[in-house]
């Protein structure tokens, strides 16, 4: 089974580290990295390194002659090389930190938002991602760029067989006008027995020099195919900046509340070591009473079973906060990109909540309309629409086209006549009307319907935006009431778990109401965790509504 995987894994490990940043130093890490590679022609047998020979020590004492005395594969050629061998066939793996200590407790100057926020803007892969969109744009703008390049043609026409026999040879340059129009430019030669009727295919012996222009006068004068499809790709490069703002504030927003699911984590294993320690405390105490008769035995038992019920409880709240330290590092990243689990000397005290002020909401929902990517966005789709009118007035135009061309020949004369010889200038002007125009018509009813349709949805967008912000407004003082209230409860359960262990210290009451006075002020204490852990979350949506993340707007060319 891992023969066959082996392949699979070899490329995805290649393919993710083609993506890594190697441009910047990174810490030295010290674990050992798996690497696992199938050689193509299976040439060579890698060698076993010390590291390896460490590693499975045991297992290769437990193979058996049969397995020794096999020849190997190229799908068991894997080795472990240290992390100062890794190449680009390797990725390292981040360390998962230790646990924390007995005594925990958060930090002071543990590791702040912002700087996982910095992280995010800095070697987020998805925002990277989003950001090379501007390269896509650019090349797409590009191209329509290309309907405006010079173009040079040449042909050659030959008739060696029959009775006239004719040989014609001709290059030129044609060079679109951003105006509308071209200009073109070009040389051709004409030898041989021309019919009568193409004498004009027939040039002096040194050829015909030819330049001259077309110029719209009435349709494709203002806007044509070309300067429409360039215009709308210029409105395309300017619409990835609001699809990158979009993604990098939900970015922020998502880590921002792995950033606080972890702090909530570590106040919550606080909370099961103290809860773990009071019991603990007891045991000494309780085993004493018990062995001088003050106590029945089955107390100590309650007690020891209370221990290693809490011991879990504790362990639960370990796992989590390692759990959370795994997913705040797809956020918190170092100078290379790679991700970063903080360990638990980094996880901080909730700070202070604040409440905000009622007479900002309306402020904060105006400015939430000049900043969120949304309004930004459509605006430009209704530029683009814009086009798509006018190029759709633009059909129901005549064509009319002036085109003036001069023509020279050169050399000496092929006929006696000379007919070749003199300047000739050509004045042409060409008229083409549709009757009907149902495809202009059609065109212009269809763009004004979707004009019409994005005014709507316009409209909505900009009062769901006023909605998000008011409503993330309500959220974010309906927990910071529910945050404070929670807080008061837990000084009043605190209060009654302690005045219960003191009475039951004094022989006044039993193991059952303490436990049970101490359960609700853990209960109580989690509950005032969840309670902040909202209030920080619904300022995460209040920064999202209002779209206070901002990435400097690329200038294009």
């Amino acid at each position: 089974m891992l023969r066959a995987f082996i392949p699979l894994i070899s490329a995805t490990m290649a393919f993710g580290c083609a993506g890594t940043k190697q441009n910047v130093s990174q810490p030295e890490m010290t674990s050992a990295v798996a690497r696992i590679t199938v050689d193509a022609t299976f040439s060579e047998t890698v060698e076993p390194t010390e590291l390896q020979s460490a590693l499975f020590h045991d297992e290769r004492a437990e193979q058996t002659d049969e397995n020794q005395n096999q020849p190997s594969t190229p799908s068991d050629q894997v080795s472990l090389v240290s992390s100062e061998t890794i190449d680009q066939e390797t990725f390292a793996i981040p360390n998962i930190p230790p646990l924390p200590g007995e005594n925990f407790e958060p930090s002071r100057h543990g590791l702040d938002l912002e700087e996982v926020i910095y992280s995010v803007y800095q070697s987020y892969p998805l925002l990277d991602a989003a950001i090379d969109s501007r390269e896509v744009a650019s090349g797409e703008r590009l191209q329509t760029l290309g309907e405006f390049d010079r173009k040079f043609k040449a042909a050659t026409e030959n008739g060696p067989m029959g009775y006239y026999k004719t040989y014609r040879q001709n290059i030129g340059l044609v060079q679109p006008l951003y105006q509308g129009g071209e200009l073109f430019a070009g040389y051709k030669i004409g030898r041989g027995n021309f019919q009568p009727w193409y004498k004009e295919r027939q040039t002096n012996e040194a050829g015909e020099f030819k330049a001259g222009f077309s110029v719209p006068l009435s349709r494709n004068r203002d806007i044509d195919a070309r300067r429409a499809a360039l215009w709308r790709s210029t409105f395309g490069v300017d619409a990835v900046e609001p699809d990158i703002q979009a993604q990098l504030i939900g970015f922020v927003q998502e880590g921002t509340y792995a950033y606080w699911d972890w702090v909530a984590a570590g106040a919550k294993l606080v909370i099961a070591d103290r809860i773990l320690k009071l019991a603990e405390a007891r045991t000494d105490r309780i085993r004493s009473q018990v062995e001088n008769g003050f106590l029945d035995p089955p107390e100590l038992t309650d007690n020891l079973r209370l221990v290693a019920e809490r011991s879990g409880k504790r362990a639960f709240a370990e796992r989590k906060l390692q759990q959370a330290a795994v997913k705040l590092s797809l956020y918190y990243r170092d100078a290379s990109g790679e991700p970063l689990i903080p360990g638990p000397d980094q996880i901080p005290e909730f700070p202070e909540m604040r409440e905000i002020d009622a007479s900002r909401v309306e402020y904060d929902a105006a400015l939430a309309l000049e900043r969120r990517p949304e309004i930004y966005a459509l605006e430009l789709l209704r530029r683009q629409l814009d086009i798509d009118h006018s190029e759709a007035m633009n059909d129901c135009l005549p064509d009319v086209d002036l085109v003036m061309a001069a023509a020279q020949d050169i050399g000496y004369q092929t006929d006696p006549k000379n007919d070749k010889g003199p300047f000739q200038l050509d004045a042409m002007l060409y008229v083409e009307v549709p009757i009907e125009r149902r495809k202009a018509r059609g065109k212009i009813q269809s763009v004004s319907g979707k004009i019409s349709q994005l005014n709507a949805k316009r409209k909505l967008t900009e009062e769901k935006i006023v909605a998000e912000v008011e409503y993330a407004y309500a959220g974010l003082i309906g927990a910071y009431k529910q945050a404070r209230q929670a807080e008061q409860a837990v000084g009043y359960a605190e209060d009654l778990a302690r005045r219960e262990r003191r009475n039951f210290e004094e022989g006044l009451s039993d193991l059952l109401k303490v436990t049970l006075r101490e359960q609700y002020a853990v209960e109580s204490a989690e509950k005032a965790v969840d309670a902040k852990l909202l209030y920080f979350r619904e300022q995460a949506d209040y920064r999202a509504a209002l779209a206070e993340d901002q990435l400097p707007i690329s200038q294009g060319e």
